[in-house]
């Protein structure tokens, strides 16, 4: 049996995924009894050929490897996708590595998608750090028949499919709940800081964008975006000089900036401040029901990595999937939810 491995590892850093009855003494009863042996029989038949077909199936797809690339392995976002993906890889008996490097490096990115090609990756599923950067590697890749899958955040290739957050109402969304926040506190007024990753993230640049239209027509000023590429020491130190310039808000786009956001709230100790974020974490969580961030916008990764492997299997096999784009939802999780 063929097994395809990664002869190289990325960079900084690769992570390999994780991952009866009695008869009676009548003449009709025992005149029965053949009848229902005879059913069970079949049933049993059935059942078999049904495992065997499963068998038989995870055994044609034994030999395909699929390359999960993310934006970074720290994220427990990245992480939880995996698991999601690993998942449907264990269901459908296919081998996918997961690689990412340990913080977003468009360079490292590239690497990683060019040890796939070389490795003979069957299909690559990724989470693009930006959708121009790593486009010539992901186009060179589908030039050579590997099937092309996004997941997150897409770059500027056509892929067989995305799963991703809908991500512009997802931050418009993430808007109107700071609003209403501030509305019951009795503020109409006031600067907001949002804190990004960088400006070419199609995902977090879109929430930027979602957030900002829920502003449109109130009197809140909504600072210049400032960028801490995801870490949350650097977003920290952005949301603390936001306070210093009496901030009546905070937006952080993606789970560093929220957790780098939620503990400049903490440090600065005026919980008046309200802080939303993006992204689901036990920091976060523990953040939001210590009371230092209102609520984040909660993600499905899980979805997007399942998704994304049972849709680069299908392609792999001659599956045209259309290109389609799935929205794989978002839920607000606040302080009364974790309860």
């Amino acid at each position: 049996m063929k097994k395809k491995m990664l002869a190289v590892f990325c960079a900084a850093c690769m992570v390999v995924g994780m991952m009866a009855g009695c008869g009676g003494s009548s003449d009709d009863e025992t005149t029965a009894a053949p009848k229902t042996t005879e059913a069970a029989e079949e049933d049993t038949t059935e059942a078999a050929d049904a495992a065997e077909d499963t068998t038989e199936a995870a055994a044609d797809n034994s030999d395909m490897l699929i390359a999960l690339i993310t934006m970074d392995s720290i994220d427990q976002h990245w992480v939880t996708l995996n698991e999601g993906a690993q998942e449907a890889a264990k269901e459908l008996g296919v081998e996918v590595q997961f690689m990412a490097p340990n913080t977003k490096d468009d360079a490292q990115q590239i690497e990683c998608v060019n040890n796939a090609v070389s490795a003979g990756a069957d299909a690559i599923i990724v989470a693009a750090n930006g959708p121009d950067a790593i486009s010539s590697a992901l186009q060179e890749a589908v030039n050579q028949g590997i099937k092309l899958v996004y997941v997150d955040s897409p770059a500027n290739v056509d892929a067989e499919a995305t799963f991703s957050t809908d991500n512009e109402a997802a931050g418009k969304l993430a808007g109107e709940e700071m609003i209403k926040a501030l509305e019951e506190k009795g503020i109409t007024s006031g600067s907001i800081g949002i804190v990004n990753v960088n400006a070419s993230t199609d995902s977090t640049v879109q929430r930027e964008t979602g957030f900002r239209s829920a502003f449109e027509g109130t009197d809140f000023e909504l600072l210049e975006t400032q960028y801490g590429e995801g870490d949350a020491a650097k977003s920290q130190t952005i949301a603390e000089n936001y306070i210093t310039q009496g901030v009546v808000g905070i937006f952080g786009c993606n789970e560093g900036s929220t957790t780098g956001t939620g503990n400049a709230i903490k440090a600065s100790g005026n919980a008046d401040i309200v802080g939303v974020g993006f992204d689901k974490s036990d920091a976060i969580t523990g953040l939001i029901k210590e009371g230092y961030l209102l609520c984040t916008m909660a993600q499905n990764p899980d979805v997007m990595g399942y998704e994304g492997v049972k849709a680069a299997v299908a392609a792999v096999n001659g599956e045209d999937l259309g290109g389609e784009v799935t929205d794989t939802g978002v839920s607000v999780i606040n302080a009364d939810s974790l309860q």
